[in-house]
């Protein structure tokens, strides 16, 4: 032991081989602890050594070592160290480690206890209170017990986290689920950690629940893990976008709650047998959204991750100027820097400003049950009048729908609510009002059944072209079959046959009445009118690449393949296996699945499948943004979320905490 005084004179401590010495009123501070010998420092209270007599032994006092120099007191003491006896096997130990001062082991329960622990009482002991039912077997059994071939086997070493590890990988798994969910990082803090301190409290134990404490989730902790695993996923899909054969786009912009304009690009290339979709870029344009500046961002992002632009196939946008134009324009300037790219419009597009035509007879009725909807709904008096009317009166709905042109889905369902609340619409409207007359009028209730019936139509239509891995066989497919219903439709419409509009054919029966003719003769027009001028929107031309879509049934050369590639395509329409497969995987992973096996033909097939067919995920991911970014977080830098809410790439949040330093938590 080390004692260190305040200038303690050493006269004052020995006087005829005594100590005479003692200090009044120190305090003593262990500062470190070894098995031989222990350091303390001495303080006096006082500063003032008060003298006084203490009588020690002779055989103490040859033990205390005096360094004047440092003012420390040694004590030394020699630890005493235990030796392992055979004869404790009978009490089911043996040792452990060094045979000169060796731990106690149970060859039972495998515990170790310290060399202190090597006595027949302790070693009894614990036989008694840990393996009551062995306390009376002799040692032959715990010999055998020890030569087992289990206990023979060395100790696999476990591999635990330590808490702080295990802290930030939680804490990262949380703020991934807040990123997914869309809700604000307060969130965790608030919400998440309480709640689960409460669940694994009355789950388990208090001290259980008091380890929930070093999960971080502060709103900056937050955001800063968020940052972290948006990074990670960005990082992965670079490497993939390296390392395939080819990539297409599809951008759109838009403007923000905060006024900024957003750049939304998404890239769809093949990876691991199938064709994925992910978000390659979530940018706020800082100056103009012209399509020099969309340009400048898209290029940006692909020269500083080293993409290279020779392997983009095609760029699929809107019909707005700022996206497709001059030489200027967005994609004229990445066709010109990806030469082999090719461009398309978004077909949802396209069917949306098709079934905008009707006849004026029709159109007259659209509007003007979007001017009855409007005088309820423009005022929160009315409408809280309707919403009592039609609980009284056991109505299926409550509300009446807005109609508006940008959601293309809106003109179908609005007709819809309006046609089944007329009974409704009829008792509440005011007599005042000059549409009012409308709802008793069957001639226009028969024109706006059928409205309701055709967009209902049109929107199944819509929304089957709608989702992930659409390709343009899809939805070439989807309006080939909408054009030969249209035609159906208008047939049975001049032979008075309205099965086809269950709306309207209901409508007669509850009436008991018949179509007039002029209505069958506007609606005739707009059938026929709607499927003329979606053949101008989807023109039927000669498809080179039917191969494509079902190689199976090609029997002479399409234009399109070379001689090398149409025996390759042989070979693959032979394969009994292959044939197997195209019954039971979906196009894109069909063609995926065939590289390693038919690279030529499988590479050209990818390369037809990769365009994008509409602006679906765009769409999609405006939603989102809007639904993250509120009035209320104005000032949030949403691009982190959308890149993990719009991917399909999990993070590696292992990865991620492996390459962190400093394993604590943070604030």
């Amino acid at each position: 032991m080390f004692c260190t005084t305040n200038s303690l004179p050493m006269d004052l401590l020995l006087k005829q081989g005594s100590l005479k010495q003692e200090v009044e009123s120190f305090c003593y501070q262990i500062v470190s602890e070894s098995n031989d010998q222990k350091v303390g420092i001495l303080q006096s209270e006082d500063k003032q050594l008060q003298p006084s007599v203490s009588k020690k032994s002779e055989g103490e006092l040859s033990r205390i070592k005096f360094i004047s120099s440092s003012n420390k007191i040694t004590f030394s003491k020699k630890p005493k160290r235990r030796k392992y006896d055979e004869s404790y096997l009978s009490f089911g130990f043996t040792y452990f480690g060094n045979r000169d001062a060796p731990h106690a082991q149970c060859v039972l329960c495998k515990k170790i206890l310290s060399n202190s622990s090597l006595a027949p009482s302790k070693l009894r002991r614990h036989l008694e209170t840990k393996h009551a039912a062995y306390k009376d077997k002799d040692i032959s059994f715990f010999k055998q017990h020890l030569d087992s071939p289990e206990n023979n086997k060395p100790p696999t070493p476990k591999i635990v986290n330590t808490d702080n590890e295990s802290a930030t990988e939680a804490s990262y798994n949380v703020s991934y689920h807040i990123a997914l969910s869309g809700e604000a990082h307060t969130i965790g803090e608030l919400l998440i950690k309480p709640c689960a301190k409460d669940v694994v409290m009355r789950m388990f134990d208090e001290q259980y629940s008091k380890k929930i404490d070093a999960v971080q989730l502060s709103n900056s902790t937050v955001a800063r893990r968020i940052k972290d695993l948006a990074a990670d996923i960005e990082e992965e899909l670079v490497c993939r976008l390296k390392i395939c054969d080819g990539f297409s786009l599809q951008l759109d912009e838009s403007a923000d709650v905060s006024g900024l304009a957003v750049l939304l690009v998404f890239v769809r290339y093949r990876f691991n047998k199938s064709i994925e979709e992910d978000l390659l870029l979530c940018e706020s344009l800082q100056s103009n959204a012209t399509g020099e500046e969309i340009f400048n961002c898209v290029n940006s992002f692909m020269q500083k991750h080293e993409i290279e632009w020779e392997k983009c196939v095609d760029v699929c946008s809107d019909a707005s100027r700022a996206m497709d134009g001059k030489i200027a324009e967005a994609v004229t300037l990445i066709k010109y820097v990806a030469p082999e790219s090719t461009s398309s419009h978004c077909l949802l597009y396209r069917h949306a400003l098709a079934v905008k035509i009707m006849p004026t007879s029709l159109k007259n009725v659209l509007d003007q049950a979007v001017q009855i909807i409007n005088y309820i709904k423009a005022r929160p008096h009315q409408s809280r009048l309707l919403k009592i009317l039609c609980e009284e009166m056991g109505a299926q709905h409550t509300a009446l729908l807005l109609n508006t042109e940008v959601r293309w889905l809106s003109r179908g369902k609005v007709l819809v609510r309006l046609f089944e609340l007329r009974r409704e619409l009829l008792v509440f409207m005011d007599s005042a009002f000059r549409l009012s007359d409308c709802l008793t009028n069957s001639s226009w209730l028969l024109r706006l059944a059928y409205l309701a019936d055709i967009f209902t139509k049109l929107n199944e239509v819509n929304l089957s072209m709608q989702g992930k891995n659409v390709t343009v066989f899809t939805v070439f497919d989807k309006m080939s079959s909408l054009l030969r219903k249209l035609e159906f439709w208008a047939s049975s419409v001049e032979e008075e046959n309205f099965d086809c509009f269950p709306t309207l054919s209901d409508f007669l029966t509850e009436i008991n009445s018949t179509v007039d003719k002029d209505i069958c003769s506007a609606i005739v027009q707009h059938l026929r009118g709607l499927r003329s001028t979606l053949l101008k929107y989807f023109p039927v031309t000669n498809d080179n690449n039917a191969w494509v879509r079902n190689p199976f049934t090609v029997t002479v050369k399409p234009v399109s393949l070379v001689a090398r590639d149409y025996e390759s395509l042989i070979d693959l329409t032979s394969d009994s296996q292959v044939k197997q497969n195209f019954s039971e995987l979906s196009l894109n992973d069909f063609w995926s699945s065939l590289i390693q096996e038919y690279p030529s033909i499988a590479r050209r097939a990818v390369r037809v499948l990769l365009p994008f067919a509409t602006m679906h995920l765009c769409e999609t991911g405006f939603s989102y943004y809007a639904a993250t970014k509120t009035k209320y977080r104005k000032r949030l830098d949403a691009a982190p979320h959308m890149r993990i809410r719009l991917s399909n790439i999990t993070p590696n949040i292992k990865r991620i905490c492996d390459k962190k330093t400093q394993k604590h938590c943070s604030h």
